[in-house]
This record gives structure tokens, sequence and C-alpha cells, in this order.
């Protein structure tokens, strides 16, 4: 089950970013241009949505994993205090969180610290 929803959430949260890269393409508060801030944030958010998918398709083909459930989790904990955090302070100038983001690049470089742990250990990965 835990592999469907990183394969969901992966799929979604890559969609979602091509849709807000259109959406904020029109947004008046960015007639200028999008901010590097929020490109960055849309790009880290497509990287990271597909580190869901790989999480998703390797519980799958391997099975359980506390390694790639930690490391699944923290990707989307990293894609919230990050990503979104950046579009609501952009957008609607929603500040009250802006302590969280360095939190949300954390939890990123974690995830993949996990997965790395995770591709070393013989039960996950084929030898």
């Amino acid at each position: 089950m835990s592999a469907r929803i990183f394969v969901f959430a992966g799929a979604v949260s890559a969609g979602l970013s091509v849709a807000l890269s259109a959406a904020f393409a029109h947004l008046p508060v960015f007639a200028g241009g999008i901010p590097a801030m929020v490109q960055s944030a849309l790009q880290l958010q497509q990287f990271h949505a597909l580190g869901l998918v790989v999480v998703g398709l390797a519980l799958g083909w391997r099975g359980p994993s506390r390694w790639l459930l930690a490391s699944g989790g923290l990707m989307l904990a990293g894609t919230v205090m990050f990503s979104f955090n950046i579009y609501a302070r952009s957008v609607w100038g929603f500040d009250a969180l802006r302590f969280a983001v360095p939190w949300g690049g954390s939890a990123w470089i974690l995830a993949w610290l996990l997965m790395a742990i995770a591709a070393l250990r013989s039960s996950v990965w084929p030898r």
C-alpha cells in the first residue's frame, strides 16, 4: 500500500508543479517574471516528485523497508516545508512559516541519505 501512496504522491506532485509553473506565469504578482526563489522551489519540487516515484517503485519491487518509508516521508515533508512555503510567501505574502524552509531542505537531504542507506542494504535491492 505504501508503494502506491508514494508513486501517487510523486505523480501528483510532479503534475502540480507543472500546473503551478503555468499558473505562476500568469499571476499579476509575477508580472515582472517569476522570482528565482520560486523557480528553484518548482525545480526542487519536480526533482523530489521523481524521488517519491522511485521510493514507491522500490517499495513495490522489494517490499517493506523502513529506510525507504522514512525517505519518502521526508521527501513529502520537505516539499511542504520548502516548496509550498515559498509559494505561499511569494503569492500571498504568508511569511509566518518562513523558519520551516531550511528544515524542508534538511528533510530532503536526509531523505536522499536514507535512500542511499536503503541501496546498501541487501534486503532492499537485488544483488
